[in-house]
């Protein structure tokens, strides 16, 4: 029979322990009798330590509070070995758990060897994760043997760890390109990326056998790995590298501007394929069926690999392609439904906009009193701003300003920067239809760059940019300016020049990968005199402090590669990115970015 404690618990009463940063349980939440765990599988959690974020890794028990949380809408997936094996579902976690462990052994990842003294033997655990589809429907189930890479010594078990993956925007323009040219879209899953990547001859690392799954004949030996695992700190270095290596095999070429876009190109019978890649999911589009079928054949010379058929869902964006009509549609609203429901905002009252143009939010609103620093300890503030950053990043540009706006309140959020947050969910709401739509209009790339009026506190203004195929945006931007401007004009000038440097980006990929552009990329500018500046760089008394750096734009356009026009105010897509706007002008510019209810 459980405890007074823990009935207490259960009734929503107390903390779970007695320290002053302790969480409050929600009423009807389900606490274990126990909260014994197995010291291998133990794990932390995000505090606060002195202002920031940092891990509470002695705090016992809150994986199971939020499990209970998120139990719905997470598909029950367990945080521990331990965990699992409580749980009625446990048949289904052991036997991905004798997959993974066949699929190591079959791959020849480690053998069986004693450790020489005093050296570093590194941890393990089991990552438990479900797979769903585009509805959230569960397909199936997977388990992952992941080192804990955290315990690795750099220069002795590792040196170098980079490993690119494939730009957003080079994700959009791909998918935008392929469609305006009516090519085929596929995607594969290769299984088991990371085991794949084979350690070099001086990485000789040992880690210490699976929890719970020691072999009878181990003794005292320990694994030697001779492949790399998920988790170690090189792993995904390694990984690309021997990805890289095999679409060279292949005949394919590395993307100059983006290094995780491979292509192949076939000039005189016009055949191309192209591949973009992130981690262990690629998706590949072609001019024909049989190329694509061509490429997964190659691959799977060299790796097992998942046919997914039509592209239809990557990193959790839903992807519809209607070729007969040659437009296609990104959408998150799956995504959307679940931190609504993660955060219980799912039965909030829709709003027409992300933020409140008649609220200026400021440093000044911190927490002015012993109950307002109560109350917002017990705020997820920094992951409800990380959960909308995500949608703000991938597929709706309409929130990136309110998003920018709030994150740089993280460090020390009050409530009214907590109310700004919980509106933009309101928003998200309220338009978790609309999608992200390529092929409405027919147009080639162009852009959009503007500022705001350098309201803020700091006296930074905002730059924003946004540019756009076939009437959908590909890559958008909304960010505050590193310098103090001394005009409106300069405000301006700076935003078209990180506008230019990001138009340049996006005609030297699809130059490369499509073809070169023969025209200059337009780029409105709803000021006359920065475009002035950008035509006549001769020396005058108001620009002279400018720093030359900004002064690339004016050799960009003298060069021809981008062509500044002057465009109102009024239909200024990027106006949406620099400022919180009334209802009207949301709409009409989120529209313009290519959102659309389908």
């Amino acid at each position: 029979m459980p405890s007074r404690i823990v009935r207490d618990l259960q009734a929503g009463e107390g903390v779970v322990h007695s320290g002053t940063n302790a969480p409050r349980i929600a009423p009807g939440l389900q606490v274990p009798e126990t909260f014994a765990e197995d010291p291998v599988e133990a794990g932390g959690v995000w505090t606060v330590d002195d202002g920031s974020p940092a891990m509470h890794e002695d705090f016992v028990g809150m994986e199971y509070i939020f499990a209970a949380e998120t139990a719905d809408m997470e598909a029950l997936e367990p945080h521990t070995l331990t965990e699992a094996k409580r749980r009625p579902d446990w048949p289904l976690w052991e036997k991905a758990i004798e997959e993974e462990l066949a699929t190591l052994k079959a791959a020849g990842t480690w053998r069986l060897e004693e450790a020489p003294p005093g050296v570093n033997i590194i941890g393990s655990k089991w990552v438990l994760k479900v797979k769903k589809d585009a509805a959230g429907n569960i397909v199936h189930y997977k388990a992952r043997l992941v080192a804990q890479g955290f315990s690795q010594i750099g220069g002795v078990n590792y040196d170098d760890t980079y490993a690119p993956v494939a730009k957003l925007a080079s994700t959009r323009a791909v998918i935008a390109m392929a469609n305006r040219l009516g090519m085929e879209m596929h995607q594969i899953d290769i299984k088991g990326a990371y085991l794949n990547g084979e350690l070099n001859d001086n990485e000789i690392l040992y880690m210490h056998h699976p929890p719970g799954y020691k072999a009878p004949n181990a003794g005292t030996r320990v694994l030697r790995l001779i492949k790399t695992l998920y988790g170690l700190k090189q792993s995904g270095r390694r990984w690309y590298q021997k990805l890289t290596s095999v679409f060279a095999k292949l005949g394919f070429k590395q993307c100059a501007v983006d290094q995780a876009v491979y292509y192949r190109v076939v000039v005189v019978k016009g055949k191309l394929t192209v591949v973009v890649v992130h981690v262990d999911d690629c998706s590949i589009v072609a001019t024909t069926i049989s190329l694509i079928d061509e490429l997964k054949a190659g691959l799977r010379e060299h790796f097992k690999v998942t046919d997914l058929g039509e592209l239809h869902w990557m990193l959790g964006i839903e992807i519809k392609h209607d070729r007969p009509g040659q437009v296609v549609h990104l959408s998150q609203r799956s995504y959307i439904d679940v931190i609504l429901r993660h955060y219980n905002l799912a039965d909030l009252k829709p709003l027409s906009t992300p933020m409140d143009h008649q609220v200026q939010l400021s440093s000044e609103q911190i927490p002015a009193s012993v109950a307002e620093c109560a109350m917002m300890r017990d705020v997820p503030y920094y992951e409800a701003v990380g959960a909308l950053n995500w949608a703000a990043l991938a597929t709706r540009p309409d929130i990136a300003f309110a998003v920018a706006t709030v994150a740089r309140f993280a460090a020390n959020p009050g409530p009214a920067h907590w109310e700004a947050v919980k509106r933009i969910f309101h928003y998200l709401s309220g338009t978790r239809d609309l999608w992200l739509t390529y092929g409405k209009a027919s147009s080639p790339l162009e852009g959009y760059a503007d500022a705001d009026g350098s309201m803020a506190e700091d006296r930074r203004a905002i730059s924003g940019y946004a540019f756009l195929i076939d009437g959908g945006a590909v890559s958008w931007s909304s960010k505050q300016q590193e310098i103090v401007s001394l005009s409106t004009t300069k405000s301006e000038y700076v935003a078209a020049t990180h506008s230019g440097k990001e138009a340049l980006w996006l005609r030297s990929l699809v130059s490369e990968v499509f073809g070169n552009l023969t025209s200059p990329t337009t780029l409105f500018c709803d000021n006359q005199a920065a475009i002035t500046l950008t035509h006549d760089n001769q020396y005058h008394p108001r620009t002279k402090h400018i720093d030359v750096c900004y002064h690339w734009i004016c050799w960009v356009v003298k060069k021809g590669s981008i062509r500044l026009i002057y465009c109102p105010t009024d239909d200024m897509v990027a106006d949406v990115l620099t400022k919180a706007l009334p209802s009207a002008k949301v709409k009409h510019f989120a529209t313009s970015l290519g959102l659309h209810a389908k």
